[in-house]
Order: C-alpha cells, then structure tokens, then sequence
C-alpha cells in the first residue's frame, strides 16, 4: 500500500483541483494536489513538497479531512485529504494540465480519479449549495 496526501484548498466557496498529465496513469482525470509520501517523510511535510513541486506554492498544512483506501488495478493507495491553505505564491501548471476553482455542487462535471468518489460525496454533503455557510 502507498501513503498518498492531497490538499482539499479553498479560495470562498470554491476548493482546487488539479488535472493529472497525459503521461501518467489516470491521465486527465481530476484530483486534489498531492502525491506519495517519501521515506522519512511525515504526511504534512510530503503535503507541502508536493505542493512546491507541483504548483510552486508555499502550504499550511491543517487538519485530516478525510482518509480513504483505494485498489486501482496497478496500485493500492492509502490517501489522506487534509485541508490546506496557500501561504505564498499563486498555483501555477508545473505538473498538471490545468487546475481549476470549483464549488461543492460543481464536481459532477468533473471526471475524477476513483480514488476521490467517496470524498467527493463528503464534500458536497458538507458544503453544497444547501449547506455551505
């Protein structure tokens, strides 16, 4: 199993997803920001690496929104969804083909990796239209 981390950002009602490379697995679907935990690493710290890496931005890490496990064909993920603020810099498409600001009631349009379904049915539960506060 691999430790996965991603940030659940938000900017107003809207939170950021990232789109995945042609090249890799899962290619153009849709995720959080995030990546594998390397040796050493806490989660936080690799949140925050990933995070310059990908979109040479600076993150404060917060509280676990939600973990999740996921068997894709090729890899089990343990993935755990904190929630997230940038401190400085503005997301820029290092990594991904494009990166978005969507609201809860928006992620139908949206195809994402499997692995995000059950934190996307929490999401809009919690911040829907309906909801969001």
């Amino acid at each position: 199993m691999v430790e996965v981390v991603a940030a659940l950002i938000w900017e107003g009602d809207k939170f950021m997803i990232c789109q995945r490379p042609k090249h890799k697995k899962r290619a153009l679907l849709w995720e959080f920001v995030g990546g594998k935990v390397e040796s050493g690493e806490t989660k936080e710290e690799a949140l925050v690496r990933e995070c310059r890496e990908e979109l040479d931005v600076l993150l404060s890490v917060g509280d676990v929104f939600m973990e999740v496990v996921h068997e894709y064909p090729d890899i089990t993920v343990h993935l755990t969804l904190f929630h997230a603020e940038i401190k400085e810099g503005v997301p820029k498409k290092i990594e991904h083909e494009d990166i978005r600001w969507i609201t809860a009631n928006e992620t139908e349009k949206f195809d994402f990796c499997p692995a995000d379904t059950e934190i996307l049915k929490k999401i809009k539960s919690i911040y829907g239209q309906e909801n969001f506060s």
